[in-house]
This record gives C-alpha cells, structure tokens and sequence, in this order.
C-alpha cells in the first residue's frame, strides 16, 4: 500500500501530466481562453479534493453530484471514458 507522501505524489504527477496533454491539445487547436481558464480551475478543485481525502482516516463515497447549470449528459467521449473507470 502507497504511503500518504506516495499517494500525494502519484497525483501531482498524474495532474501533471493532465496539463501537459491540455496544453498540448490547447496550443493545437486554439481553444478558447476563457474554457482554458475553467478546465483548469476545474483540474485545480479536483486535485484538491483527491489530496483532502488523502489526509483522512476513513475513505469515503465519491461525490458524484453534478455542479449547476452542467449539461444531464455528459460528451460521449466522457460517457467512454467513465465507463473504462469503471471496468478496472
């Protein structure tokens, strides 16, 4: 089992990787700044919440509940890939 410091680890890495392959398809393809800005921000409060439950002592449901305003269904490319989450 991952130590806290090698849990903590592990997803700064993984976050890291995630900006980098933002960044890449952004530089690509000229994507909006205002979108940049909110993906990023987004990534931001998710890598967060995943530190915070690091740090506690009991683990926890995830909180699947969809912020305000977001659209009931999500991209297909989303619907696949939260499918192969759940496959593993």
């Amino acid at each position: 089992m991952l130590s806290t410091t090698e849990a903590r680890e592990l997803l700064d890495d993984l976050f890291e990787e995630e900006a980098l392959a933002l960044g890449g398809l952004v530089a690509l393809h000229g994507v909006d700044d205002q979108l940049v800005w909110r993906l990023v921000r987004n990534m931001d409060a998710v890598r967060s919440k995943a530190l915070r439950w690091l740090e506690e002592k009991e683990p926890r449901d995830l909180d699947r509940a969809s912020p305000a305003g977001m659209p009931p269904k999500p991209h297909p490319a989303i619907e696949e890939f939260l499918r192969k989450l759940h496959e593993d």
